[in-house]
């Protein structure tokens, strides 16, 4: 058995922030099953970071013309990690898209067995747990570990990703199998 890697998908301030319009009201309560999980995934955890694409092509221009405050420079404080994960012991990495696997590959292999957590179920998590399922990672989602946009969208999003059994599966942070042991 591997030790899979826990996955914590843009926990950044401008999804956190009840005021930002990209602000999930489901953020607080993932939030805290995230931080309870870190302990079992030390050494093992990727962070990563929504940041702005530099060039706009295709479809992102207007996606930027549609959401002008997430134009700001990447270093903009509503990009930084919430305070709660500021400093932990792990791997931060930054993408200009939805989609984090091509930015995760390289720091956890091509076939890992992941853990996703993180926000918005509807919109990052999916296009991340996706693309990595169809490339051979095995993957869980913890629904509670995760925050959408809203609770209709995050309860869509787990129905869709509930669809990829057994590449994904779909479950509480209780439900997940004992942790495997460091080699």
């Amino acid at each position: 058995m591997t030790r899979p890697w826990l996955v914590v998908i843009d926990p950044q301030r401008i999804f956190a922030d009840p005021a930002s319009d990209w602000g999930s009201p489901m953020w607080p309560d993932a939030a805290a099953v995230i931080v309870d999980l870190l302990p079992r995934y030390a050494g093992r955890t990727v962070v990563t970071r929504w940041v702005p694409p530099r060039r706009r092509p295709g479809s992102w221009e207007a996606y930027m013309a549609a959401w002008p405050f997430a134009g700001r420079p990447p270093t903009d404080p509503a990009f930084a990690l919430v305070d709660a994960l500021v400093g932990v012991d792990a791997v931060v990495v930054d993408a200009p898209t939805f989609g984090k696997w091509d930015a995760l590959r390289p720091v956890v292999g091509e076939t890992p067995e992941l853990v996703l957590t993180g926000v918005a179920t509807d919109c990052c998590v999916i296009s991340t747990a996706l693309p990595a399922a169809d490339a051979g990672a095995t993957l869980t989602v913890l629904t509670d570990a995760c925050a959408g946009s809203t609770p209709e969208n995050h309860a869509a999003a787990l129905q869709v990703l509930g669809l990829y059994p057994p590449q994904i599966t779909v479950c509480t942070s209780a439900e997940l199998p004992p942790a495997v042991p460091p080699e």
